[in-house]
């Protein structure tokens, strides 16, 4: 059997780096949409001042996270996601799709959401996305680690809604 060509293995070299890349910010991307989604206080009326309106159940803020890619996602979702997870397996798609060099968004467009970051909520003090920020750099640091000794790639052919980051 022949050998391969040098221009043959650099050619498979730059093709498994391209698709290594995108998993990483397939990676990356996910465990901040886990880390938003889970952090994201969900509404308990016993700490209220006055009461709940009738029906009222928790879980708007969680589920109007808004995962895409080029530009952000306008308006506002009316869905209620107590435990996240409808959410997170409702980005999978989107996240699956992720490539190196797009641009992506997650934003959660609901009028109390600025007052949630600003520690409005006893739930999340310190706000979601300030605390995800802080601990960007080790996300991408377990991504690219995950991605170099196929940790990553194996949990991510299991499926997204397994995925645990």
């Amino acid at each position: 059997m022949a050998s391969m060509s040098f221009s043959m293995q650099i050619a498979e070299f730059i093709a498994k780096t391209k698709a290594n890349q995108d998993l990483v910010v397939r990676a990356i991307t996910l465990k901040i949409d886990n880390k938003l989604v889970q952090r994201s206080p969900v509404g308990d009326a016993k700490y209220w001042k006055s009461k709940p309106p009738p029906g009222y159940t928790g879980g708007r803020f969680r589920a109007n996270w808004q995962l895409s890619i080029g530009s952000p996602t306008a308006g506002v979702r009316d869905l209620i996601d107590k435990d996240g997870s409808a959410t997170i397996a409702a980005h999978g798609s989107v996240i699956s799709t992720a490539k190196a060099g797009d641009v992506i968004y997650l934003v959660n467009n609901l009028p109390y959401a600025k007052r949630i970051e600003e520690g409005w909520s006893r739930q999340a003090p310190v706000g979601v996305v300030a605390l995800t920020v802080v601990e960007f750099r080790t996300i991408v640091d377990n991504a690219v680690n995950g991605v170099r000794d196929g940790t990553t790639a194996s949990e991510f052919a299991q499926g997204y809604s397994t995925y645990k980051l």
